[in-house]
């Protein structure tokens, strides 16, 4: 489902990625872990295709996504990619319920369709009374379920999360593994993880150390 074959990534002198391979599968719940420097985000930004590789070649589901053009990448992303990271990046002006709907919008999906969608999820996640709250109002663990929402709103290939509980206190942060593996299990859901977190690593279907640019 995605492939990654000999990823290499410099920034002048400094060898970041070394030659990384990786396959992970559909349904499959994949954490990296390692010390910071370690080429993680680096990597999760390669492969979530914000960044492009020196050398190497990516595939996710079947599609050779680092030879696509930069408007057909921006294209494949939001329709295939969905993203979490560590502070929500949630627009303070709007409310939960379009903050969700924007990935959809520009898919220039139908409005009625993706509004149904977005209420959909803000249900599953427990969100349904909160949808015209604006960031501002919801906590911590509130926000990172609508950002989950959003990552989730054009059902991607892949969701790729870099830190999600990074900004989470214990229980926010446990909830939030226990709803990845939720998603897993009910819509066959793909995740690559960067985390420090090891309770969320050892609850993944696989876990994948880097040290010096290099999984281990």
């Amino acid at each position: 489902m995605l492939r990654a074959e000999n990823i290499t990534k410099s920034y002048g002198n400094l060898k970041v990625l070394k030659g990384v391979s990786l396959n992970i599968e559909k349904g499959e719940v994949v954490s990296i872990v390692g010390s910071s420097g370690a080429g993680k985000s680096t990597l999760l930004h390669i492969l979530g295709t914000l960044d492009k590789p020196d050398s190497g070649d990516i595939f996710i589901d079947g599609k050779q996504v680092n030879k696509l053009s930069a408007g057909n990448i921006a294209k494949f992303r939001n329709q295939n990619i969905g993203f979490i990271f560590q502070f929500h990046h949630l627009l303070p002006e709007f409310s939960a319920l379009e903050n969700v709907s924007i990935p959809g919008w520009i898919a220039k999906k139908n409005s009625a369709e993706v509004k149904r969608r977005a209420l959909e999820l803000l249900d599953f996640l427990g969100l349904k009374d909160r949808i015209n709250n604006k960031p501002q109002q919801l906590s911590g663990g509130e926000q990172q379920r609508v950002a989950v929402a959003r990552a989730l709103i054009n059902s991607p290939t892949i969701i790729m999360a870099d830190e999600p509980t990074g900004n989470l206190d214990s229980e926010n942060a446990s909830n939030l593994h226990n709803l990845f593996i939720s998603l897993r299990d009910n819509f066959n859901q793909a995740f690559l993880i960067v985390t420090h977190n090891e309770e969320l690593a050892t609850m993944s279907n696989k876990i994948l150390h880097m040290k010096d640019g290099q999984i281990v």
